[in-house]
């Protein structure tokens, strides 16, 4: 049997419906909290420029029933540069290695709708907010370094002019911040006391950042209430 999304989803949908029908009542509480630990995972164009990488998210808001509620969240994700794309910045600079970074922080509003049982639940999740994706790369290109132009600059913040990197204006970071979506679904299992639960959940995040869009799904395994 192969275990498509669809088919994990409709599981996952028939143990919290099943749970629920034969549970006792969980302990409610109007409010909800959760922070947990990611692995980030970029997608193309980012994927080019960006490795697997970690990070954290947290959040709080108001359930409004047992299956509705809101949540602002705080995500972020630092993800390394791949071998690939610092080829051209460290020939350029004629050395071993450089200081390269990125990250990307979101605050966004999200509504979830979850479907639990007194041991399981399922939850879909999605909303939108702030995004920004940031990088940089040390020590700078010399003023009037001539250094053919590739994507990998501009990725690190660079501008390109006739084929060449300009140097003649040097970026001390990277900075791109616009609106962006998510939506994704997740599994809880209580642990312990109610309303703790432990969560798994998938998330995609897109947001149309400047030169290059980015695009990550999230893995993120925490505690939540």
């Amino acid at each position: 049997m192969r275990f498509t999304p669809k088919v994990i989803i409709w599981m996952g949908l028939a143990i919290a419906m099943c749970g629920s029908a034969r549970a006792q009542e969980e302990y409610e509480t109007q409010f909800n909290a959760n922070v947990g630990t990611t692995i980030s995972a970029p997608l193309n164009p980012a994927a080019r420029f960006v490795n697997i990488g970690w990070g954290l998210t947290t959040g709080a808001g108001y359930n409004f029933t047992r299956k509705h509620a809101v949540i602002g969240e705080f995500m972020w994700n630092k993800l390394y540069p791949t071998q690939l794309a610092l080829q051209p910045v460290l020939f350029a600079f004629q050395r071993p290695s450089v200081g390269a970074y990125t990250n990307v922080f979101a605050a966004t509003g999200d509504y979830r709708y979850e479907l639990r049982g007194n041991f399981v639940g399922v939850y879909f999740i999605g909303g939108g907010g702030w995004y920004d994706r940031n990088a940089s790369i040390h020590p700078q290109l010399p003023i009037n370094t001539a250094v053919s132009c590739t994507p990998t600059w501009i990725w690190w913040g660079y501008t390109c002019k006739s084929g060449l990197v300009t140097t003649s204006f040097i970026p001390s970071a990277y900075t791109s911040n616009v609106f962006g979506v998510n939506g994704g679904i997740g599994f809880t299992v209580r642990t312990g006391p109610a309303p703790y639960r432990v969560y798994v959940e998938s998330r995609y995040h897109y947001a149309p950042t400047r030169t290059f869009n980015t695009q990550v799904i999230d893995i993120t395994i925490g505690i939540r209430y």
